[in-house]
């Protein structure tokens, strides 16, 4: 994803990036709250406003006091005020995840059109990977018009590179398409559609992605074979969250990945 630089470097535009990022952390952990509520109710087919937050367990309602994002997690120590049941600890760290990686965004892309455009990115990940963890999908309400607004979005803003971002996100799906036609139980057509989003919001550095979220996934892989020898490939092992790991490791430092090893050759 390109990076605005309307100046060099200096002291000063550093130390305004980090403010923004700061600022940003507010809204994002409301953000983060709201993603929760998409992980939760978007693959029931449930309304996303009504009715209100609440327990899980027993129903009682969620008092606003009750609903505010980490801390009163914290001070409820994970559990519902009512029926004293576990929160599950999905809604914190989907909370904290997408609140630092906002705020990532703004100090890495200052206050700029790809700033938010990566803050979008990196909240869709979070909840797309939270969903696939605990139900191993991934939506296509939510992937697919994510995928169409991040294409809009990168193409509007840097119109020179229209067929970059398309061609990207079209050769990072079918080079997912193809490895579920060789290896159907590996992966989903949900991976694919991720593949999609991946390749409009990154570009080029689209590449490093995908290797990463494959090296991740492998390792996990061999680590649970170790363990667990010939049983381990009964374990189904959600590949959103891998894809998404090596999505940020592509945002945030794709391009010097890629140019340093375009570099060696």
């Amino acid at each position: 994803m390109p990076v605005s630089r309307p100046g060099r470097h200096t002291p000063m535009r550093h130390e305004m990036q980090l403010s923004l990022a700061a600022l940003a952390l507010a809204p994002a952990l409301a953000v983060g709250s709201f993603l929760n509520v998409v992980a939760a109710r978007v693959p029931q087919r449930r309304s996303l406003a009504r009715p209100g937050s609440a327990c899980v367990s027993c129903g009682a309602a969620i008092a606003w006091y009750d609903n505010i994002p980490i801390v009163s997690y914290l001070l409820l120590r994970g559990r519902c005020r009512s029926c004293r049941e576990r929160i599950g600890v999905r809604y914190l760290l989907v909370e904290l995840l997408t609140a630092v990686l906002v705020a990532a965004c703004f100090a890495r892309f200052g206050l700029s059109g790809s700033a938010f455009v990566a803050a979008f990115f990196v909240s869709v990940l979070v909840v797309l990977s939270a969903i696939d963890i605990e139900r191993r999908i991934i939506p296509d309400v939510i992937v697919l018009p994510a995928a169409a607004v991040v294409l809009a979005c990168q193409i509007a803003l840097f119109p020179e590179r229209a067929l970059e971002w398309t061609l990207a996100a079209l050769a990072a799906a079918g080079f997912l398409f193809a490895a579920v036609l060789a290896h159907p139980r590996g992966m989903g057509m949900g991976d694919v559609k991720l593949a999609l989003l991946m390749g409009a919001a990154l570009g080029k550095p689209v590449a490093v992605a995908m290797m990463v979220g494959m090296l991740a996934a492998l390792s996990v892989g061999v680590v649970l074979l170790a363990r667990h020898g010939v049983a381990a490939r009964k374990v189904a092992i959600p590949f959103g969250p891998f894809l998404a790991i090596g999505s940020l490791v592509a945002l945030f430092a794709g391009d010097a990945i890629l140019s340093s090893y375009l570099g060696l050759y």
